[in-house]
């Protein structure tokens, strides 16, 4: 039975989801990957066969199917005036 841990709510859905990791300062996108997603706060939950499986991808010598370009962005918090 499902129980998230983030809210310990027991409502789940099975999707597709996308997932960004990053490895040594490079980050890694990966597309549908099969996850139970919580139905409350959204926490998604790989199993472990999918986490080994995206493990040795990510650090084996499989060729990326394409490549992106990310705009990145710094968030800078305004400063509180006293």
């Amino acid at each position: 039975m499902f129980k998230c841990h983030i809210c310990s709510s027991e409502e789940s859905r099975i999707e597709y989801v996308t997932e960004i990791f990053k490895i040594d300062g490079k980050f890694h996108l990966v597309e549908n990957i099969l996850a139970t997603v919580c139905s409350r706060c959204g926490e998604e939950i790989f199993s472990r066969e999918a986490t080994e499986s995206i493990r040795s991808m990510l650090h084996g010598k499989p060729e990326p199917i394409k490549s992106i370009s990310v705009d990145v962005f710094s968030y800078q918090p305004e400063s509180k005036v006293a």
